[in-house]
């Protein structure tokens, strides 16, 4: 048996609520949880949207002053679930990739292995999300503090619209709906920090990185990929802060010129949770630029001394020999090895993924612009511009 058998498959997905989406058939082959997101979603606005019309305001459902609600509930709760059938096989795909390519060394597996099956325990943790129950609940009251954007963000603002008075509808929202969504929010925190973990773990190992490898990231590449697979979570995050600014816009509390101040600090905000863990990797691909540097540009000095001297200084070589030579090749492929080396990244990102994330966050932002000028008068200015007036 080899060693590497005696590693687990690396998953983040577990705890109390996959179990019990398990049990109720919405969980598919132990990493499809789409189905989970949908009924969850469904369940809480399903609900929500019957108490408002035995109440006689189905007006209400289409006001932009809760397109919050729709969103957080409709959008953003599935595209978790989403989120996690998306990268979940790609973060078992990177350990099953380190172990095949031989960047994990043989003595190093035990040391991996202990991470993988540390992460396992942890991502299981029933006590974890009890206490994220615990802080759905508790949240109002950071709310309060931090001042979250949109009138259907908090309880402060939803009593508020309502006279200071909990009914039907707003008890369902505010002891279900809202503490759903902030556990589901919690919970992929808490993921994100043990992917982190996970990552320092691999850092920490003596990697047999490769400065020449052809991905430019010395065989790290493909947490690019990884990453590139949280977009759904980044789609639903921005969803949700585009509902929010909707709603102070609309409501007056917010003016949209906030937004170009507002959307640059969501940006960075993506780009530290989802590019930044990257960087754990950056000290040893630097080493390994350096020290891949130095070692091939001694080799290729020795190689061109020695091609000078056979090829140019030699005065019996002639054209006819230096035909078909496998020499001028090899000096070629030295020369393209050097090159990839001094080119290479010393964080294993690359634009696709800049652009990828970046897109998220935008796209649900562009409908915000109908809130500046009106549709018609839009159309107005786009024409202009495609006729360069």
């Amino acid at each position: 048996m080899k060693d590497d058998d005696n590693i687990p498959e690396f998953s983040l997905l577990g705890g109390p609520l996959q179990w019990l989406g398990r049990r109720l058939g919405l969980v598919r082959g132990d990493i499809n949880t789409v189905r989970l997101g949908l009924a969850l979603g469904l369940l809480a606005w399903g609900v929500l949207a019957l108490l408002v019309l035995l109440q006689g305001s189905g007006q209400r459902l289409l006001s932009l002053a809760v397109i919050g609600v729709h969103v957080r509930l409709l959008v953003a709760i599935p595209l978790f679930f989403v989120a996690e059938t998306w990268v979940a096989p790609r973060m078992a795909e990177f350990v099953r990739n380190i172990l095949a390519s031989g960047l994990v060394p043989e003595n190093e597996l035990p040391a991996l292995a202990s991470g993988v099956r540390r992460v396992g325990r942890m991502k299981d943790s029933w006590l974890a999300e009890f206490l994220f129950v615990l802080l759905a609940f508790a949240w109002p009251l950071i709310g309060a503090i931090i001042g979250l954007p949109g009138r259907t963000a908090s309880w402060t603002s939803i009593l508020a619209q309502a006279g200071g008075k909990l009914t039907l509808i707003n008890s369902w929202y505010l002891m279900f709906c809202l503490p759903l969504f902030r556990f589901l929010m919690l919970r992929w925190l808490w993921r994100l920090g043990l992917w982190v973990y996970f990552l320092r773990r691999v850092e920490k190992l003596k990697l047999h990185l490769v400065p020449t490898h052809p991905d430019g990231a010395a065989g790290l590449a493909y947490l690019a990929v990884v990453q590139g697979h949280f977009a759904p979570l980044v789609l639903a995050v921005s969803a949700v802060y585009a509902a929010s600014f909707v709603e102070s816009i609309s409501s007056g509390t917010m003016v949209f010129e906030a937004l170009y101040r507002l959307i640059p600090i969501l940006l960075l905000l993506v780009a530290v949770l989802f590019i930044g863990p990257l960087l754990i990797f950056s000290r040893k691909l630097w080493l390994c630029r350096v020290t891949g540097l130095n070692e091939y540009m001694a080799m290729a000095s020795r190689y061109v001394h020695a091609f000078d001297r056979k090829w140019i200084r030699d005065e019996q070589a002639s054209g006819e020999s230096q035909l078909g030579t496998p020499d001028m090749q090899s000096l070629a492929d030295l020369n393209n090895s050097v090159n990839v080396i001094r080119n290479m990244r010393l964080i294993p990102a690359d634009r696709r993924l800049m652009v990828q994330l970046a897109a998220c966050v935008i796209v649900p932002m562009l409908p915000l612009v109908f809130l500046k000028f009106p549709v018609d008068e839009l159309a107005v200015r786009l024409f202009k511009m495609l006729v360069g007036q």
